[in-house]
C-alpha cells in the first residue's frame, strides 16, 4: 500500500510542455513509499543556475535538485526541476519532455526518501527502482541508449 503524501507544484517557468499538477501527482504517488510533504518547483535557467551554484557549488543549471528539510516521517522537502534543461536533455536523449519530466520527478522523490547514486551499488539500486516505477507508469527505460 502506498503512503499518504501532500504535493504542491509551483510554476516559475514560462517554458512550454510543462506537465499539469495532476500529472506530477500521479508520478509522485507511484514513487512515494512513506508519508511526505513535497513541493515541486519548475524553474528557468537563471533560478536553476543560482540554486545549483549556491547549494552544490556547481556553475551550471542541472535537471533536478532535491532539498530535504525533515528526514523524519512525514518527510518534508522540495524538488526543483529546471524546465529548459529538461527540454534540452529530452531532445538530446531522443525522448519526449513528458518522459524526462516523469523520470526526473521519480528521481527526485527517491532522493527525498534517502536513495542516492554516489556509489555504484546505490546507483544500480536507484536506477532499477526508477525503471520499475516508470514502466508501471507506461514509460520506457529512461536509461536506454
Amino acid at each position: 500500500m502506498k503512503s499518504e503524501f501532500s504535493l504542491s507544484v509551483q510554476y516559475a517557468s514560462e517554458a512550454g510542455d510543462i506537465p499539469k499538477r495532476t500529472v506530477f501527482r500521479k508520478w509522485v504517488k507511484a514513487a512515494v513509499e512513506m508519508p511526505c510533504a513535497i513541493t515541486i518547483r519548475i524553474v528557468d535557467l537563471e533560478e536553476g543556475l543560482e540554486l545549483n551554484r549556491n547549494f552544490r557549488g556547481k556553475d551550471y543549471a542541472t535537471n533536478v535538485l532535491t532539498f530535504v528539510y525533515d528526514d523524519q516521517e512525514p518527510l518534508m522537502g522540495d524538488i526543483v526541476i529546471c524546465a529548459p534543461v529538461i527540454e534540452r536533455e529530452a531532445s538530446e536523449q531522443e525522448k519526449s519532455p513528458e518522459e524526462h519530466y516523469a523520470h526526473m520527478t521519480v528521481h527526485g522523490v527517491l532522493h527525498l526518501q534517502g536513495y542516492d547514486h554516489e556509489e555504484e551499488e546505490e546507483a544500480n539500486k536507484m536506477e532499477a527502482m526508477e525503471k520499475c516505477i516508470l514502466e508501471k507508469l507506461g514509460y520506457p527505460d529512461p536509461y536506454r541508449v
